[in-house]
C-alpha cells in the first residue's frame, strides 16, 4: 500500500527529509531523481515554462493522487513535501493546469528503513482523504474537457473513424467520477442520457446521442444519420455541457461519507448498465466504462484504506481481495490500449463479470458505515 500520510505545500524541509528538485516547463516535468528513500520527502518544485503548472505524485495505478502543489505561476517555485512508504508512484506536471500533463515518469520510493508512521490524529488523516479525493475530480473532469473539445472537433468534420477512435477513451473520464456529475441536477441526462430513458418530448443530447450516429450499422432498420447542422448543434452543446461540469467540479469539497457514497453509487452503474451492455447500445464499449467506473470507486477505496485499517481490518482485507478478482477479470479483456467489445463476451464471462460485481458490492456497500459511525 502507498500512503500519503501529510502534504503540506509550501512547507520547510525537515530534518532528515530527502530533496528534490522539479522542473517544469511547457513539454517536461524533469524530477532530479527516479528514487528516493522512504520518509520525507520534499519536492521543490520550480516553474520555468509560461504557463501556470501543478505538479503531482500519483500512486501507482496513474491515477489516485497522493500529493499536489497547485497554482505555480512562470518563475515561481513551491515545495510539495509528502511522507510516503516503500513502493511505485508517478510524477507528472500539468501546464495550463488542463489536460492529461506532461512528463509522466515512474518515481519508486525504496525501503529506508524508517518507520513511516504518518499523521496519527484520525481528523488530519480525513481531511488528506478528502483533498486528494477532491484534487482526483478536478483532473479527470480536466481531462474530460480537453478529450471532449478534440472528439467534438473530428465530429464536426465528419472525421468519423478519429472520433470513434476517441470515443470511448475520453468517457472514461467522465464514467470514472459520473456520480459527482449526477449531483448537479439536469447536467447528467444532458451528456449522458441512454435512448431508453427518453421521456415523451424530452431533447435528446449528449454522448450516447453522438454514439448512435457513429455506429449507424448498429442502430435500428431506417435510421438517417445526422445531418451537419445536428451534428454541430450535438457536439457544442456536449462541449459546453463539459466545461459548465469544469466549472462546477472547482469549487467542490468532499466529506469522507460523499465520497465512499459516489464509490457505491459507481459499482451500481456498473451493475445496472455496462455489465449488461445496455450503456453502449451502438458502440458496445461498454467494458471501457466498466473499467472506468471500478477505478474510480478503488480510487476512493484506496485514498481512505488507512483510515478503514483502523476501524476494521477485516472489511479492509476483504474489499482488497475483492477488488483484485474483479480487476483479473476484467485484465483478461484487454485488447491493446482498449477491451473486447460487449458483442463479443460470451455468456459464462458475462456471468462471472456480474457475479463479482455481486461479491464486491456486498462490503463495498459497509464502507461508509465502518467509516463514519
Amino acid at each position: 500500500m502507498l500512503l500519503l500520510a501529510g502534504c503540506v505545500p509550501n512547507a520547510a524541509a525537515q530534518t532528515g527529509s530527502t530533496s528534490l528538485t522539479v522542473t517544469s516547463t511547457g513539454t517536461e516535468c524533469a524530477v532530479s531523481a527516479s528514487e528516493a528513500p522512504s520518509g520525507s520527502l520534499v519536492f521543490s518544485v520550480a516553474n520555468s515554462g509560461t504557463e501556470v503548472t501543478e505538479f503531482y505524485l500519483l500512486a501507482d495505478d496513474g491515477l489516485r493522487i497522493v500529493g499536489e502543489v497547485e497554482n505555480i505561476g512562470p518563475g515561481i517555485s513551491r515545495d510539495l513535501v509528502v511522507l510516503a512508504r516503500p513502493g511505485s508512484y508517478f510524477t507528472v506536471c500539468k501546464p495550463g493546469l488542463v489536460g492529461a500533463g506532461v512528463g509522466k515518469t515512474a518515481f519508486t520510493v525504496a525501503d529506508s528503513g524508517a518507520v513511516v508512521s504518518g499523521n496519527s490524529d484520525l481528523e488530519a488523516q480525513i481531511d488528506t482523504a478528502n483533498a486528494n479525493y477532491e484534487s482526483y475530480v478536478k483532473d479527470q473532469v480536466e481531462n474530460l474537457v480537453t478529450g471532449t473539445e478534440a472528439f467534438a472537433t473530428a465530429y464536426k468534420a465528419g472525421d468519423d473513424d478519429a472520433a470513434r477512435s476517441l470515443y470511448a477513451p475520453t468517457r472514461v473520464h467522465w464514467e470514472r467520477v459520473e456520480t459527482i456529475a449526477e449531483s448537479f441536477g439536469d447536467l447528467d441526462p444532458k451528456m449522458d442520457l441512454r435512448e431508453a430513458d427518453l421521456e415523451d418530448g424530452q431533447e435528446w443530447t449528449g454522448w450516447h446521442a453522438i454514439e448512435k450516429d457513429l455506429w449507424p450499422a448498429n442502430a435500428e432498420p431506417g435510421f438517417l444519420p445526422y445531418n451537419q447542422a445536428k451534428r454541430t448543434s450535438l457536439a457544442d452543446q456536449l462541449v459546453d455541457d463539459t466545461n459548465t461540469l469544469y466549472s462546477k467540479v472547482r469549487s467542490l469539497e468532499f466529506t469522507l461519507d460523499q465520497q465512499t457514497n459516489g464509490a457505491i453509487g459507481l459499482l451500481d452503474e456498473v451493475a445496472t448498465g455496462k455489465v449488461t451492455g445496455e450503456e453502449e447500445f451502438w458502440s458496445h464499449t461498454d467494458l471501457w466504462d466498466f473499467q472506468a467506473n471500478i477505478d474510480g470507486a478503488r480510487v476512493v477505496y484506496e485514498g481512505v484504506r488507512d483510515i478503514l485499517m483502523q476501524k476494521d481490518a477485516t472489511l479492509a482485507s476483504q474489499l482488497d481481495q475483492e477488488f483484485d478478482a474483479l480487476q483479473v477479470l476484467l485484465d483478461v479483456q484487454r485488447v491493446g490500449d482498449g477491451f473486447t467489445l460487449y458483442t463479443e463476451l460470451d455468456p459464462a464471462e458475462i456471468r462471472a463479470l456480474a457475479d463479482q460485481v455481486n461479491a464486491l458490492a456486498e462490503p463495498l456497500s459497509r464502507l461508509t458505515a465502518a467509516l463514519v459511525l
